[in-house]
């Protein structure tokens, strides 16, 4: 999710697997509710001729019938949710407002004066399905205010920042898009990021235009694997291009094949995930548990950065402060938060990451700041983890 700067800890993919977590965090258990669905999306068997467009024919629902989620701001808040890491495909169309891809779904979101969020339909050819994919996509199946109200009851400081960030929600997204867009975040930042995530998207099929922005459904592994590496090179992926091509590659050679075999990661522990994930080309530890926990149901993976590691040695392991961050004391700090929180752990270091945010600063009362947050967070929103240094 982060967009930070990271030595390289290439060697980090011989790490012990993070241990498994409380089954709660420890102060109280009303962390009960599951997911009622899963939805897996649909991809079409069709391939591009062109890098561009096969136009389909708008829904009815083009007309903006914008329809109730049932979520108020304090489940959902979109802007400290879709501009802060987890997804680079959801632009900004208006005021609180944001479009994006949800399998073949093309819908928007937005806050209503009171703070509720509703969607608008763009492109979809079920608005039932489309509703179920969006509800999947944005975890409704977990409550944030119970998850919310477990932590605070452990943290005082945590109770505090919730008050002032109600609303920052972890994201399901479809794995082989999550995974495809962490790979141009190594050693990358984000303007760089979403011109290659965008040239990916538009790979596939073109479902519509909403407020200048050209919507794609994210492509298939067998267009993926039509584009060459030197093609990916000249859209700008530097040396990420490889890690795309070989990726796409080994996905392909998966038995059942490779969004089956993503789509599988779900159901096992997240030593084992974080370890399957990271003998693909490009990804390491850190990359891994992004793709995780912003895909794979894996919500205590700790995402560990520089930043997430000043966060844990000031208010969690503060006996490492000013040691040098090293591959066996990031599985330290995740194991830290894990405690601290249980098997949402991931969700609890989102809002503590976000909160570390020159942009959501603001937000929060003066007491937060310090000196070493005003410069060091100033190029914090511009940058995003190093897994592997490579020249371009």
């Amino acid at each position: 999710m982060h967009l930070l700067n990271l030595k390289t800890l290439s060697i980090m993919k011989r790490n012990r697997p993070i241990r498994s977590p409380p089954s709660t965090p420890p102060t109280k258990q009303i962390l009960h509710k599951t997911r009622n669905s899963k939805i897996t999306t649909s991809y079409s068997s069709k391939k591009p001729r062109t890098i561009l467009k096969s136009i389909s024919k708008p829904s009815k629902s083009n007309t903006a019938k914008w329809v109730p989620l049932n979520l108020g701001r304090s489940e959902l808040s979109l802007p400290l949710t879709f501009p802060t890491g987890q997804t680079f495909r959801w632009k900004q169309t208006g005021t609180l407002q944001y479009t994006g891809v949800v399998g073949s779904h093309l819908v928007s979101l937005k806050h209503l004066p009171n703070g509720d969020v509703s969607y608008c339909i763009h492109h979809s050819t079920s608005e039932a399905d489309c509703s179920l994919a969006l509800r999947d996509f944005l975890n409704v199946g977990i409550s944030l205010g119970d998850v919310w109200e477990v932590f605070s009851a452990s943290d005082s400081r945590f109770a505090e920042l919730a008050s002032h960030l109600a609303g920052a929600r972890v994201l399901r997204q479809d794995p082989l898009e999550c995974l495809m867009q962490f790979l141009c975040s190594s050693n990358n930042n984000i303007q760089r990021i979403t011109k290659m995530v965008n040239f990916i998207s538009s790979l596939g099929n073109h479902l519509g235009t909403v407020e200048g922005f050209e919507f794609h459904e994210f492509p298939t592994l067998e267009r993926l694997s039509s584009v060459s590496e030197n093609e990916f090179r000249e859209a700008g992926f530097g040396y990420r291009a490889k890690y795309i091509t070989g990726t796409v590659k080994a996905l392909q050679l998966k038995d059942g094949g490779g969004v089956e075999w993503l789509l599988s990661l779900r159901k096992l522990d997240l030593g084992q995930v974080i370890n399957v994930l990271s003998t693909l080309p490009g990804v390491g530890p850190k990359v891994a548990a992004c793709i995780a926990l912003f895909s794979l149901d894996q919500h205590h993976a700790i995402p560990v950065d520089t930043h997430v590691w000043r966060i844990a040695t000031r208010y969690l392991i503060p006996e490492l402060a000013g040691a040098r961050l090293t591959p066996k004391l990031c599985n330290r700090v995740a194991e830290a938060f894990v405690r601290k929180y249980g098997k949402y752990a991931g969700w609890a270091q989102t809002l503590l990451f976000i909160a570390e945010l020159p942009s959501q600063k603001a937000l929060l009362p003066s007491h937060f700041w310090n000196v070493e947050d005003s410069e060091s967070g100033k190029n914090r929103l511009d940058t995003v983890v190093v897994e592997t240094k490579t020249d371009d």
